[in-house]
């Protein structure tokens, strides 16, 4: 796990040697806070705790974490919940992640498996970020990027005597259709001779790789195709180039409504107004992908410790998947209060982001 601004500090921070009844206390609060969202008061914890200590001597201690910066109170007579930098203390230091159940792995694998069978892969994606949304009741989110999208096979279908559709097919699964201009006096032979001219040339490559092979071959394509099929050639990597330069990523998003089932106050509703703002920010998720790049394995990402989701203060659990040259071609995860189940949700995310990079290869 990793996030976005690193690691609690080193051993000379003072947080890192909190004794152990500190600590107890200070687990007590964050415990509760994640399971019901409530501040926890002195008297509370003393009921709790295994070993006898008055309200005076806890509240001592959470005075001392509150100077610390790890708990506050949301009102002057409450009693304490976690701050942004306390969950992220808790997450790398008493976070304990278990291995998903054989009966857990089976209904991802089952739902994910199912969807590859008649689907192309954005459908998949699409269905793995449903399936995290419910299995979190959260938001499942996905982010992938079509820069570096590797041509399968192109058709063109014609529509109208001036316009084609250009069916693009690409290995990742994903398809796009895009309605072209078609130059006058295109026959049905030309259209089928310059999808074959492309399918054999440059299948499997990239835009880039793909332009600078049409580059080495045209000497040649100016003597095997006619002028309009050149142009119909010309047009059809147009096109595709268009398909990942037009849309530089994408982001899906499943579960919206989960986000809206848990508010108690107006502030909560603001909160998650300004999380969907966040969300519709292209450069914010095409951010938290370059950021899931540089870390290792699952990321965790926790309120205003980063800056993509400050506003709205929301966590986020995320994994890259990569294609089969490992190369991280997007991320999944969830995204949600920062009162996250994250022993549960980790190991589920992690999983998953697998799963598909399996499919990918």
């Amino acid at each position: 796990m990793s996030g976005p601004t690193g690691k609690i500090p080193s051993l000379e921070n003072p947080i890192v040697a909190l004794d152990q009844r500190s600590r107890d206390i200070f687990r007590h609060i964050v415990d509760t806070y994640l399971e019901t969202g409530d501040p926890l008061g002195s008297r509370s914890i003393s009921k709790a705790l295994a070993v006898n200590l008055s309200p005076a001597t806890i509240r001592n201690v959470m005075s001392d974490l509150e100077m610390l910066g790890l708990i506050y109170a949301p009102h002057i007579s409450a009693g304490r919940m976690p701050t942004d930098l306390g969950l992220r203390f808790f997450v790398d230091s008493f976070l304990e992640i278990g291995n998903l159940g054989k009966e857990e792995r089976q209904s991802i694998e089952a739902q994910v498996k199912a969807a590859t069978s008649d689907k192309t892969f954005d459908n998949v994606l699409t269905e793995a970020s449903q399936l995290l949304s419910g299995l979190s009741r959260s938001a499942g989110l996905v982010v992938t990027t079509k820069a570096d999208l590797r041509l399968k096979h192109i058709e063109f279908i014609r529509l109208e005597p001036t316009k084609a559709l250009a069916v693009i097919v690409g290995e990742n699964g994903s398809v796009e259709n895009r309605i072209i201009a078609l130059p006058s006096g295109t026959t049905s032979s030309t259209l089928i001779e310059a999808a074959n001219f492309i399918n054999a040339k440059i299948a499997g490559q990239t835009i880039t790789e793909a332009s600078s092979s049409l580059k080495l071959q045209h000497d040649f394509a100016k003597r095997e195709l006619d002028e309009l099929t050149r142009k119909l050639v010309d047009a059809g990597i147009a096109t595709w180039a268009g398909t990942s330069g037009d849309e530089p990523g994408q982001l899906i998003i499943s579960g919206h409504s989960n986000l809206l089932g848990d508010l108690e106050a107006a502030d909560d509703l603001d909160r998650i107004r300004q999380l969907f703002g966040e969300l519709e920010a292209k450069e914010n998720f095409m951010k938290l992908l370059e950021l899931t790049e540089t870390g290792d394995g699952v990321c965790i990402f926790i309120g205003s410790e980063s800056k993509l989701f400050s506003l709205s203060g929301s966590s986020v659990i995320v994994a890259p998947y990569k294609d089969n040259e490992q190369k991280v071609v997007g991320a999944l995860g969830i995204i949600g209060p920062t009162r996250l189940n994250y022993a549960r949700l980790v190991p589920m995310v992690d999983y998953t982001a697998k799963l598909i990079s399996r499919i990918l290869r």
